[in-house]
């Protein structure tokens, strides 16, 4: 459930910085006293923040992965991954180096980084954990469904239990990186301890973010079907927040109840993050949208361009990805996100 936390919201009367739009009064909670929004990164030879944006507390550092673009020396699709020192001042920003193949999602896993990595046509993706500091080694977790190749991974989470939950959709093969699907467009559990992978959700016509409750009860999945991904688009496909209940049957979890959350007005909802409240948090083609636990639009941090991907830092401040540019937004230092 969401907390009011009084002492450091905004009164209602209180004009709103240029930034942040209200659209129901416990929003205020969220912004806290003094909310602002400021641009701290930029590259424009490349669109460097897209997707991932891994916060690592312990180096105060933050780990994005770059759009598809083509490579001047190579003249091949590339992505790049690029580590943002944002604890520094100025903050400062590097390329690794690392053969994590084709980045898109990732998340913290035990101080490192966990890509869920789309492959190229002619090597598999898979769920790859980097090492956070140099020379940024990897070791392969998994990279094919019983033999059968992942058609490009998008988004992942770690439970509790430390089982990997991550989304498979086919926008590499739509965008020309990856060859013609060979599995329909699933969700996945996959457990490390024990190697088991499993489907745990279809249905969709493009998963993408993936996020958890704070009580690991409910799992948050965008669809992102609207956007085809070969630059087209069906505003009669999906742009929605699916919920779904975690059931714990014969010893193993399953997804029931999948249920519509939210469908954002401007845009597809793509990374998604839940802070310790509950409140769900989605990337949007007008900026990160937020929604309470029980579907109510709530606020907008205004990003002019939309924002793929997201995350949370300390002290409540928010990294957001805007292709050319990453943005720092500070927000109620009493709220954080659940993977922090």
């Amino acid at each position: 459930m969401s907390s009011v936390i009084s002492s450091m919201a905004l009164p209602a009367h209180t004009p709103i910085p240029s930034g942040f739009s209200v659209y129901d009064k416990a929003f205020y909670n969220i912004l806290g006293s003094a909310p602002t929004l400021e641009v701290i990164a930029q590259n424009s030879s490349f669109p460097f923040a897209h997707e991932a944006s891994v916060y690592i507390p312990e180096k105060d550092e933050l780990f994005l992965s770059s759009n598809i673009f083509t490579d001047p020396v190579t003249n091949e699709s590339t992505i790049k991954i690029s580590k943002v020192n944002v604890g520094a001042n100025p903050v400062t920003s590097e390329i690794i180096d690392t053969n994590v193949s084709m980045a898109n999602g990732g998340t913290n896993y035990k101080g490192g980084v966990l890509w869920t990595a789309q492959g190229t046509l002619n090597e598999t993706g898979g769920v790859v954990l980097m090492s956070s500091s140099p020379p940024y080694g990897t070791h392969l977790f998994v990279g094919d469904y019983l033999g059968r190749p992942f058609n490009s991974l998008n988004d992942i989470v770690v439970a509790k239990d430390g089982a990997f939950w991550f989304t498979d959709p086919i926008y590499g093969w739509r965008q020309g990186i990856r060859p013609k699907p060979q599995l329909r467009q699933q969700v996945y559990r996959y457990d490390p301890s024990t190697q088991g992978i499993r489907v745990v959700a279809d249905g969709f016509s493009r998963p993408n973010g993936i996020s958890f409750s704070p009580d690991e009860k409910t799992v948050y999945i965008t669809d992102t079907g609207e956007t085809n991904g070969d630059g087209s688009k069906d505003a009669l496909e999906p742009a929605t927040i699916y919920a779904f209940d975690v059931s714990i049957i014969h010893g193993q979890p399953f997804l029931t109840n999948r249920r519509l959350f939210a469908v954002p007005g401007n845009g597809i909802p793509d990374g998604i993050k839940v802070d310790q409240y509950g409140n769900v948090y989605a990337g949007c083609k007008d900026g990160v949208n937020v929604w309470s636990a029980g579907g109510v639009l709530l606020g907008k941090v205004l990003v002019k361009g939309g924002t793929s991907n997201f995350s949370f830092g300390k002290n409540g401040s928010m990294f957001i990805l805007n292709e050319n540019r990453l943005y720092r937004a500070q927000l109620n230092p009493q709220y954080h996100g659940t993977l922090v």
